[in-house]
């Protein structure tokens, strides 16, 4: 374990985040993409679904649809793995 120096003091609250961000290096970019893209996501699965139940495309919507909440769930299931960690 490195310990701070002592001729460079260091307020300890910042040095346990600097130390947090050592052991896991671009952890908030990573979470604001993942929530970035679970948005995305959802805002096409609505678009998808809406085309669905109108019956419009239903053979080009389904599967988008089904796309869009696949993508959904990964970034809820990378969101999660990313907090437990």
């Amino acid at each position: 374990m490195i310990k701070p120096n002592p001729q460079n003091p260091i307020n300890p609250e910042q040095y346990a985040r600097l130390k947090a961000e050592m052991a896991a290096p671009y952890r908030g970019l990573r979470q604001f993409l993942y929530l970035g893209f679970a948005a995305s996501a959802l805002i096409g699965a609505f678009i998808f679904f809406f085309q669905v139940l109108a019956g419009r495309n239903i053979d080009t919507a389904a599967p988008n649809l089904a796309l869009q909440m696949g993508i959904f769930a990964l970034m809820i299931l990378l969101w999660r793995w990313e907090q437990r960690r």
